[in-house]
């Protein structure tokens, strides 16, 4: 299984090393971004090669020797990947992955006049996160039986135990703070977010809190109840999520939002922007949690009001309905579905 991807994340790995189970895996990549300075561990099962270490034409060679019976491409931004893909077109199954949004926008309806020429000549299959991918790549013209869904899933057996070892003590006092986890950008809708907590700190004065997870160039407010912890390595996240009861994304544009899984099988009730793609499975408005249109400030604080006038019962049954939705997606299903596209391929 031989994956040529952009930026690594750590539920990436963790769904690669469960496939490395029963495959060989290898993994062509792009650099560390600066913005989310990851510290990887790699198993050894695990074959990883830094893409900038290599010419093209070394990055030819290397997939010779690896002689990969499925080739998996992170979207069509490296167009190095692109043109390495198109020798195996129709030899192995070839995989496109994607978590945009249909937009209709002219850039899309561009993309679906040229993807004949750069992408339906190269890929015979496509793997996205959700139903709003699946609507774009299906008007790029590929077949609804040559589309699969589930592509991100978080590191479950991580955020399980999370759950698993906080659950006694939130049902003893539920933490009263709410968690933001993501960078610093006015996309993210981190300044609504402040914004909002601030207005409902001054209108109806309570007890919780607002913490905060992130890096980046939106200069973050000095408020007694906002608390900043710039960017935390996951290995450090219980130690500051066992403290904190209510998850929110507020983002203003949010391809999926893997971290809306991760959560959600913490056991934290879900607040999310409709724009958030991955709300679309793991957010089920009023069980176990609420949903905002994306920028509304107004809707977001009367949220944010309506959790801290609930019940500690009720929020501990909204965490448990989180957990339990954040199982549709496993990394057993994920290594799954890789191996379904192979063995549809070699019996078509």
């Amino acid at each position: 299984m031989l994956f040529l991807y952009t930026e690594l994340a750590d539920y990436f790995i963790k769904s690669c090393e469960n496939l490395s189970e029963t495959e060989e895996v290898h993994i062509i990549r792009w650099p560390v971004n600066k913005e989310a300075p990851f510290v990887f561990s790699f198993s050894e099962k695990l074959k990883v090669y830094e893409k900038n270490n290599y010419t093209f034409l070394q990055l030819e060679q290397l997939i010779k020797k690896i002689n990969p019976d499925i080739l998996i491409c992170s979207g069509w931004i490296d167009k190095d990947y692109l043109k390495l893909t198109k020798p195996y077109f129709k030899k192995i199954p070839t995989v496109l992955t994607c978590d945009t949004h249909w937009s209709a926008s002219i850039k899309q309806y561009i993309a679906i006049v040229l993807s004949r020429f750069f992408l339906l000549n190269k890929f015979t299959y496509s793997w996205v996160p959700g139903k709003k991918q699946s609507q774009y790549v299906s008007k790029l013209g590929f077949k609804q039986n040559k589309i699969k869904t589930g592509f991100y899933c978080c590191d479950l057996e991580k955020f399980n135990s999370f759950y698993k070892s906080q659950l006694a003590q939130k049902k003893n006092k539920f933490p009263k703070r709410f968690l933001f986890v993501g960078r610093y950008y006015e996309f993210k809708g981190i300044k609504d977010l402040w914004e909002a907590f601030t207005q409902l700190q001054i209108e109806a004065p309570n007890e919780w809190e607002l913490w905060c997870l992130g890096t980046g160039n939106t200069i973050p407010p000095i408020h007694e109840k906002i608390k900043h912890f710039g960017f935390v390595q996951p290995n450090n996240l219980s130690e500051i999520t066992h403290e904190c009861g209510v998850f929110v994304l507020p983002s203003h544009f949010e391809p999926w939002g893997v971290v809306v899984q991760e959560y959600a099988a913490s056991g934290f009730p879900i607040v999310t922007s409709a724009a958030v793609g991955s709300s679309e499975i793991f957010l089920e408005n009023g069980s176990n949690g609420y949903s905002f249109e994306a920028k509304n400030i107004k809707e977001l604080k009367e949220i944010l009001k309506k959790i801290i006038t609930l019940s500690d019962s009720d929020l501990i049954k909204m965490s448990m309905a989180s957990h339990l939705i954040a199982q549709k997606i496993t990394p057993k299903k994920w290594s799954d579905t890789i191996l379904e596209i192979y063995n549809e391929f070699n019996t078509n």
